[in-house]
């Protein structure tokens, strides 16, 4: 069953020196654990290349998706402390490069073409190598024509272990991805002016894990951990279950306090972990998206086998990782303001403060947004702008980031783990690295610098991405 959510953020708390606080806690708060070195080494060969894949069921249509193995969605397990090395081989015809989405990695091993390595060019490879320093749900895509790229399949998953208290039952990773297919399993146009220029291009067929409506088998009673990840280039879902008890316990990796789950909005790149209580044998459990006129189903979750009973719902919280905190009262100010370079207005902001621009934005045919009034890739990818700023490392910032266009913005930064500031969904002082930005609307978020190196930033609405949205920030 949903669980109401009325009042949550009115009593969600301020960020304060650096710690994490929600509204009405199931448990308490979670508490920080450093690294803890396994001294393993996992090793992936991860081939980028066209294969046949069957979608949306046993009579979906086969598609030649591009994936990175024959698994057409590959599940990389870590554990805390392991070092991964992960060789990237490039088979496709395009260029290709390897993102870790979330992961706290060296500059070097981000995976920004151009602006942190080489592109991996057709036949070409390349080794990563990084410990993550984090535990928790995260993915990796290409960053190279990643509309068409993550249009076309080729991404995976990245689960780092070892910040669960009390070991679940079950666990359950559950992919949202929509495929731009027709019904012959031909692809369909990934973008288009029109579609970039607004809220981007929706595939006709919504899968999880590729599936149109799995069911998934759950220990019937027993306490579950999904991880859910939206790794569409541009579907935002308001999900929630019914039919079950469940509380989301992480965003984007990162634990927060048990909030007890009504709805849940996830843009493109974003994860949300659920402890959720099984449903009985026999019994089913439903994952909706309440984004629409009616609300969607998109996976049912079955009871099965033996009862077990585990009293009364109450998920515990998770380790967190060991981050570094900002500090509120040396934090400098800076301001992000994301705009469409088709419209030059002045731009009233909740608190009545007036925002104006100039008239003589340079517009171009492929370029339709901008931030700070700067567009990239305005003369293409390898030709990279000025820094959006400077920073300096070991230094704590606060960025006021304002989405001055009437579309939603999910907004990723590089290199960084951040609190959001003010409360979103219920919460207040959670960390991220990707949050989502509605129409006319402002968040406040704070990090430390300290990692050295040039760190993208932009919309994971990827034909936003692409078509101008983006831009990076120095530390050194």
């Amino acid at each position: 069953m949903r669980i109401a959510r009325r009042g949550l953020l009115a009593g969600a708390a301020a960020f304060a020196a650096g710690s994490m606080t929600a509204a009405t806690p199931v448990r308490s708060t979670p508490v920080a654990a450093a690294l803890c070195e396994t001294g393993r080494t996992v090793e992936r060969h991860l081939v980028a290349a066209q294969r046949p894949h069957r979608i949306g069921g046993a009579e979906g249509p086969v598609v030649q998706a591009w994936t990175f193995g024959d698994e057409a969605l590959p599940i990389v397990r870590l554990r805390r402390g392991d070092e991964l090395h992960a060789h990237v081989e490039n088979r496709l015809d395009q260029h290709i490069s390897v993102h870790w989405h979330g992961i706290r990695v060296p500059n070097a091993m981000d995976g920004v073409s151009y602006l942190t390595q080489p592109p991996i060019r057709p036949g070409d490879s390349f080794d990563y190598a990084f410990t993550p320093p984090d535990t928790g749900t995260f993915f990796f895509h290409t960053h190279c024509n990643t509309i068409e790229q993550l249009g076309r399949g080729l991404a995976g998953v990245l689960i780092v272990e070892g910040d669960e208290t009390v070991p679940f039952d079950a666990e359950l990773v559950c992919v949202l991805r929509d495929w731009r297919v027709d019904e012959q399993g031909r692809f369909t146009p990934f973008t288009s002016a029109t579609a970039a220029a607004k809220a981007g291009t929706f595939g006709r067929l919504r899968t999880v894990n590729d599936q149109v409506v799995p069911v998934m088998d759950v220990p019937a009673g027993g306490d579950v951990r999904v991880r859910l990840l939206n790794v569409d280039p541009t579907r935002i879902a308001e999900l929630g279950v019914e039919g079950a008890d469940a509380a989301a316990i992480a965003v984007d990796g990162n634990g927060l306090p048990p909030l007890p789950l009504e709805t849940w909005r996830l843009g493109p790149a974003m994860r949300l972990d659920l402890a959720m209580r099984a449903p009985g044998l026999g019994e089913e459990a439903v994952l909706f998206d309440y984004f629409a006129a009616e609300p969607i189903p998109l996976a049912r979750f079955r009871g099965v086998g033996p009862g077990i009973d585990r009293g009364r719902f109450d998920p515990q919280p998770l380790i967190l990782s060991d981050f570094p905190a900002p500090d509120p009262w040396t934090a400098e100010k800076l301001r992000l303001t994301f705009q469409a370079t088709a419209v030059a207005s002045d731009l009233v902001l909740p608190d009545g403060q007036i925002l104006r621009y100039a008239d003589g934005m340079c517009l171009s045919g492929s370029t339709h947004w901008a931030i700070n009034r700067q567009s990239w890739p305005e003369a293409g990818h390898e030709r990279l702008p000025p820094a959006l700023f400077d920073l300096q490392r070991g230094r704590s910032y606060e960025i006021e980031l304002v989405n001055a266009t009437q579309n939603q913005h999910p907004i990723h930064l590089h290199g960084v783990t951040f609190q959001v500031l003010d409360p979103r969904q219920g919460t207040a002082g959670q960390r991220a690295d990707t949050v989502l930005l509605g129409p006319r609307d402002r968040v406040r978020i704070a990090f430390v610098a300290d990692a050295p190196g040039d760190w993208m930033l932009h919309c994971h609405v990827i034909e936003h991405q692409e078509t101008g949205m983006m831009g990076y920030f120095r530390v050194a």
